[in-house]
């Protein structure tokens, strides 16, 4: 049975962290099914949105916007790839076969700078405005996963237990220094 769960995550500042992956995993999670293709556009010399969440297995299409020429790639460990110039109203795809985030850039705009977060739980949120997700997750007892670039650990994660009730969860996680 689901329980309602609210995270709210606070940056080392004490305000809310917007824009940082939560997952709630939980013994016996299945695997999130991919729903047809992800788009990461490329307007105004960024990347939109700047940070995605897709399951293993996802296919990202990277379609041009903007007047200029792109050329994407990442150096993760997750997923190596290369998107050589591509102008306007061009796309390529890539599909992300592993867990984990992969940085994104461009090498004809260094400020271009983006995240795709391949997961493999169910119960995987970004953060809005005010630092929160909720999400709906079975009872029992598991793990809690919050990954945002400034997060000064290995992955850029930080990871605790979760114990889930009948009644739910919500709980306030304050990132250290």
């Amino acid at each position: 049975m689901a329980a309602p769960v609210t995270i709210q995550v606070m940056g080392t500042d004490g305000r809310p962290l917007a824009g940082a992956v939560v997952v709630v995993t939980m013994p016996g999670d299945k695997p999130p099914a991919s729903k047809g293709l992800y788009t990461v556009a490329q307007r105004d010399i960024q990347f939109d949105p700047q940070v995605l969440i897709v399951p293993v297995g996802g296919t990202v299409s990277f379609p041009n916007l903007d007047r200029v020429r792109h050329h994407v790639y990442s150096f993760s460990k997750t997923k190596k790839f290369e998107l050589k110039l591509f102008g306007r109203d061009e796309s390529r795809t890539v599909t992300f076969d592993k867990p984990g985030a992969v940085a994104l850039g461009c090498n004809i705009h260094d400020g271009m700078n983006g995240v795709i977060y391949v997961t493999a739980s169910p119960n995987t949120a970004l953060t809005d405005a005010s630092g929160r997700v909720r999400m709906n997750v079975a009872a029992g007892t598991g793990r809690v996963a919050v990954w945002h670039p400034t997060i000064r650990a290995p992955g850029n994660t930080l990871e605790q237990p979760a114990s889930i009730t009948a009644a739910g969860l919500a709980t306030v996680l304050q990132l250290r220094r």
